[in-house]
């Protein structure tokens, strides 16, 4: 039994298995990997920066002829930065955070397939109305920053809410039982973020995926201080998913007290460009209790494909 949904359609692909574009981990080489092996691979572009894409896009379509995209993030964008990224010619282009519907007409214009990741059913009937071909569901388990509806009631009401627009879900999926749960759910696919951190493609240093691999879902928390103490123009409503650490503990409930203190913050980014993970900031989901080890991306994404088809299959028996 192929996995095939409206999304596998809409890009011919083999597996609605897509990389999360996150910045920092997702980079040419383990978007390759990911669209070589049937998946959609998506290079985390951030703000669009052109060198970081000049570099990461060179990389990957000298390893892959599938499809590819490229993530954005709409806060930190302009239309500048959009008109530069359609004509690199990716197969698709991601919105994340923030209002897409200033960049939607230019990426529409392109026929480039615009998806939109959304953390709210207003968000998403904004992104709706922008025309977005793909919206993402992404929960609140997820690692990096979002929002704050949990997974598995906010995918279906988006579906319900999207009437025919496909429909990926994000956050917490790890293995084939939740893109099974996806699937069941509605959505056309998953998107997944923290467990392609732990591949061998991957940007993060070993220390960094080791952390990931020994860490529990209980050893992540949502919070501010990390971008308060970056210093960071992340909008205030998307916290940032990470593993604890020694400095999270210290800061923890004293978020107005640190963005007072310019000192305290200096320090920290002295001590999180050395990659002291006491300090710096590792991006993690709830669902790294489900990694285990590191991994190769094309195995991992036909693992997750093949393990969704049994689970599925075996729903299907008890129903006999």
């Amino acid at each position: 039994m192929a996995l095939r949904t409206e999304f596998t359609d809409l890009f011919d692909i083999e597996h609605p298995v897509v990389l999360a574009p996150m910045g920092g981990v997702a980079g040419g080489a383990l978007a390759a990997a990911v669209s070589e092996a049937g998946g959609l691979g998506l290079i985390g572009g951030g703000g669009g920066d052109e060198q970081l894409l000049d570099q990461e896009c060179a990389l990957l379509t000298a390893r892959t002829e599938k499809p590819w995209g490229i993530g954005l993030l709409s806060w930190a964008i302009d239309l500048a930065t959009v008109r530069r990224t359609v004509q690199r010619r990716p197969h698709a282009i991601l919105l994340s955070f923030g209002d897409p519907t200033p960049f939607a007409g230019v990426i529409r214009e392109s026929g480039i397939p615009l998806l939109v990741q959304v953390t709210t059913t207003d968000e998403a009937a904004r992104a709706l109305e922008a025309g977005a071909d793909v919206l993402i569901a992404q929960g609140a388990e997820a690692g990096g920053h979002g929002g704050g509806r949990a997974t598995l009631p906010f995918v279906p009401a988006v579906v319900d809410l999207a009437a025919g627009t496909p429909v990926l879900a994000a956050g917490g999926i790890a293995d084939g039982r939740g893109l099974a749960a996806a699937l069941v759910l509605g959505a056309a696919g998953a998107l997944i973020g923290t467990r392609f951190e732990a591949t061998h493609e991957s940007l993060l240093s070993a220390e960094e995926a080791k952390a990931i691999i020994d860490a529990r879902g209980g050893d992540t928390e949502r919070n501010r201080i990390v971008d308060i103490a970056r210093e960071s123009p992340w909008p205030a409503e998307y916290t940032a998913r990470t593993l604890r650490n020694r400095f999270l503990d210290e800061w923890a409930g004293r978020e107005t007290e640190l963005a007072a203190d310019p000192l305290a913050r200096q320090r920290y980014r002295a001590t999180a460009e050395q990659g002291d993970l006491d300090c710096a900031p590792i991006w993690a989901g709830e669902n790294v209790d489900l990694i285990g080890s590191l991994e190769s991306a094309a195995d991992l994404v036909r693992r997750i494909s093949t393990d969704a088809e049994q689970v599925l299959r075996r729903a299907a028996a008890r129903c006999d």
